[in-house]
């Protein structure tokens, strides 16, 4: 259990994570440096298939990725990825060969 703003949970906090770094690759992948110290890669075509995400089928489009307040975002904010969703789905740079 833990407390928050005087209110109490069950389990434990879920771990804060925020970008620090992130290079847009070929084939739509992401390498992303997270607060913990961690990289990952980010497989971003499963996201092309929902409208918000159109946008990035352009590649420059892709490639003009920045991180805002320790968040992925493309188009002056307009699409953004959460770190969150970064991190869980990301495969870990140590893990490829």
């Amino acid at each position: 259990m833990y407390v928050v703003d005087g209110i109490a949970y069950a389990g434990t906090p879920a771990k804060e994570v925020k970008v620090y770094g992130v290079r847009p690759l070929d084939n739509w992948m992401l390498w992303v440096r997270f607060s913990t110290g961690e990289a990952k890669l980010y497989d971003c075509k499963p996201l092309l298939k929902y409208k918000a995400f159109e946008p990035l089928k352009d590649i420059e489009t892709f490639r003009g990725v920045y991180i805002d307040y320790g968040v992925v975002v493309w188009n002056d904010g307009d699409m953004d990825i959460a770190p969150e969703e970064l991190y869980e789905k990301g495969v870990s740079t140590d893990k490829i060969a």
